[in-house]
């Protein structure tokens, strides 16, 4: 379903009296042939033919096989009959229904042979073959973005590779139609501002957003979600030029909360982090895109990270409402329940947290608290925030036990507390750590908000995951949450 408002379709003129649009594939228009011959003898009476000018036959029949009129009148199906005065459609009959179309004409007695009422067909200017092509045909709203020629012997896929705009994978040839069919998925205008789009600060457009979307892989009911995660990864708490340009392994990570995961596919259990499904994988690939393409981010460049991680190609997270024992991630941060959220985490690749036979809640926050700790190293502290993802196995254990998230994430940090002394140099044999002993017993390993907890995952397994983030607080990068739009 298109949410794409209609585009402005300045209207031709049309005839004065009856007007009816018909294609000869349609069984009701062929039902109504002998109806039209009737109107055409007593009512000024204009026939246009989707798909054959000389039907119906014994009538003068105009060729709209190039659909124009037809897009321009936002004909959805066939047959349609228009009443028009002064050059204006006054009311229209869709389908045959003799009452409507003896009210519509003011004639009675319309085929007295025929059912009282039959359905249409869809019009072909509302097909999907020719939708996007009519729209770019016809459309007011032409595409600004620069058209890249090619050679006639040229490889579109390797034009891609050879001009940059790939990540590594190939592309999808973002067509003039396959970007206007993008387009409808949003109800924002194409010429709006997203946002400024670093290290480069470029403006970046709905429109190039959308071309990007097109070359990850993107369906058009994604898009919303790409733009509200540009949104997001471009915001000063966000600071995605400083985590392009740390040497750090860290980039966006997104988390997708609401109704909207359902109604795109997206996947939140079994291989919730990996591949094999469209959403996840091209809604985190386009942000990644937009940066690379419209904001320069590209690796070697300002992108300095000395490793990186293959979650830099794309690295999109549905949360598993439903079977969460739980709030979501989003209500944690402030969202309203079912709204629509897309939230960014700056982080480094996923590490699995095995612990096979805990059954007690204690037992397992131990377990999970001890992989916390040592995330970067042993002995870095405060600077890292995290998202735990708990599995489902393991939020059994939690559920069944009747601990809130509240209760889980105050057990950790105090787990995560460290000993003072086992963080100065040379302790523990590690010439890393701090220059001297702090004047206090412990030291936490996180800052008071640094543990995000959520759920997902497949119900085969006791796994946890963790995400590690990049340097949180004001010289670093926050959590960002953002509200998905249309």
């Amino acid at each position: 379903m298109s949410l794409h408002p209609p585009a402005t379709r300045s209207k031709e003129s049309l005839p004065d009296g009856l007007v009816v649009f018909v294609k000869r594939e349609c069984p009701t228009c062929e039902l109504v042939a002998p109806v039209l011959r009737e109107l055409a003898k007593g009512s000024a009476l204009t026939v246009y033919s989707q798909d054959d000018p000389g039907f119906p036959e014994d009538l003068e029949v105009g060729d709209d096989t190039s659909l124009e009129a037809s897009w321009r009148n936002e004909i959805e199906a066939v047959p349609t009959l228009l009443r028009v005065e002064g050059g204006v459609e006054q009311e229209r009959a869709i389908g045959w229904h003799r009452g409507e179309w003896e009210a519509l004409s003011g004639r009675s007695g319309l085929g007295p042979g025929l059912p009282e009422l039959r359905p249409g067909c869809g019009s072909l200017s509302v097909d999907p073959e020719f939708a996007t092509k009519l729209e770019l045909q016809f459309g007011d709203s032409k595409l600004v973005s620069r058209r890249i020629e090619l050679a006639r012997l040229e490889d579109e896929i390797e034009a891609m590779y050879d001009r940059g705009w790939s990540d590594g994978l190939p592309l999808v040839p973002p067509t003039e139609q396959r970007v206007i069919a993008m387009l409808e998925g949003t109800t924002r205008s194409p010429d709006e501002i997203v946002a400024d789009i670093p290290p480069d600060l470029v403006p970046c457009t709905v429109e190039k957003v959308a071309i990007n979307a097109v070359m990850a892989g993107c369906r058009p009911e994604y898009l919303p979600v790409v733009l509200a995660a540009v949104e997001a990864a471009c915001t000063d708490t966000f600071n995605m030029h400083g985590l392009l340009a740390t040497t750090m392994s860290s980039g966006p990570v997104m988390i997708v909360n609401g109704p909207i995961r359902k109604r795109l596919g997206m996947n939140s259990e079994m291989n919730a982090l990996g591949q094999g499904h469209r959403a996840n994988a091209t809604i985190g690939r386009a942000l990644q895109l937009v940066v690379r393409n419209v904001g320069g981010g590209r690796p070697g460049e300002v992108d300095r990270a000395v490793f990186g991680h293959p979650g830099k190609l794309g690295f999109c997270i549905a949360e598993n409402e439903e079977d969460s024992p739980w709030p979501s991630l989003a209500s944690d941060l402030g969202a309203e329940p079912g709204k629509d959220m897309v939230t960014l985490f700056p982080g480094e690749g996923p590490r699995t947290i095995v612990d096979q036979l805990s059954r007690e809640p204690e037992s397992l926050a131990r377990s999970l608290a001890e992989t916390l700790r040592g995330i970067y190293h042993p002995k870095a502290i405060i600077a890292f925030d995290a998202i735990l993802i708990v599995g489902p196995e393991h939020a059994r254990v939690f559920r069944e036990a009747g601990w809130s998230k509240d209760q889980l994430e105050a057990r950790l940090h105090e787990l995560c507390q460290i000993p003072s002394e086992d963080l100065v140099r040379g302790a523990g044999g590690m010439a890393e750590g701090m220059p001297q002993k702090a004047p206090v017993e412990t030291l936490p390993k996180f800052r008071p908000d640094g543990i995000h907890i959520m759920h997902c995952g497949g119900f085969a397994g006791l796994f946890s995951v963790v995400i590690p983030g990049w340097v949180g607080g004001d010289i670093g990068s926050t959590i960002t949450m953002k509200e998905i739009g249309s």
